[in-house]
């Protein structure tokens, strides 16, 4: 699917706001594709750009507004990435029907390689933004049994396509997701400006409830 991809195993974990400042620095400075593989420091969660907050479970756990769609995601136990396709880019050009398959079925055969018995869902009603492992949409991974173990929320931006996603735990694959999508893989580092991560943070995601505004 991709000539090249960058692999970033990200190392140290991060608070929600710094993560998905992360990934929006991603979205607006990269060039080639990325996969970003990353942790989150303990007790939060993150829900889709579209949740209401007053649909927020009590889960006891710090939250942070997506940039992406989707639902409600506890991250204390999953596995979560990001994918960053410039345009220009076959992936990136797809629909968003389109796109959410062919980037589930790549972690399909990951997770499969990697010894899970994964499939893609089939065609599934529209989510309502609920609690995301819950609530399976067409196109997400199920385990053998038929329950969701891995979903994703989308967005298209001016650059390209940002796809977050969140996947069960014990099911971390990052090099073999990165070996499904790209000819080419190569394991690299980013290190962010941390003036725009702050800059990002104060406006976007943290601070006096600015997490909570679309």
């Amino acid at each position: 699917m991709l000539p090249l991809l960058d692999l970033w195993i990200d190392p140290a974990p991060r608070d929600g706001p710094e993560n998905m400042a992360v990934d929006e620095w991603l979205a607006e400075t990269c060039e080639t594709p990325v996969l970003r593989s990353y942790r989150w420091t303990p007790g939060w969660g993150s829900f889709g750009y579209f949740v209401k907050t007053a649909d927020l479970p009590e889960w006891g756990l710090h939250w942070v507004r997506r940039w992406t769609g989707g639902g409600i995601v506890d991250h204390r136990t999953d596995w979560t990435y990001t994918l960053f396709v410039p345009n220009g880019f076959g992936l990136a050009e797809m629909k968003g029907g389109e796109s959410y398959r062919v980037i589930h079925a790549a972690l399909v055969a990951a997770l499969r390689a990697g010894g899970i018995d994964a499939q893609l869902s089939g065609t599934m009603p529209p989510a309502a933004g609920g609690e995301c492992f819950l609530q399976p949409v067409e196109h997400d991974v199920l385990d053998a049994a038929g329950r969701k173990i891995a979903g994703a929320g989308q967005r298209r931006t001016a650059r390209g396509l940002l796809h977050q996603g969140s996947v069960a735990a014990g099911c971390r694959v990052p090099e073999g997701l990165a070996a499904a999508m790209s000819e080419t893989v190569q394991r690299r580092g980013f290190e962010p400006d941390p003036g725009w991560l702050a800059e990002r943070i104060e406006t976007r995601y943290s601070g006096d409830g600015r997490a909570f505004r679309r």
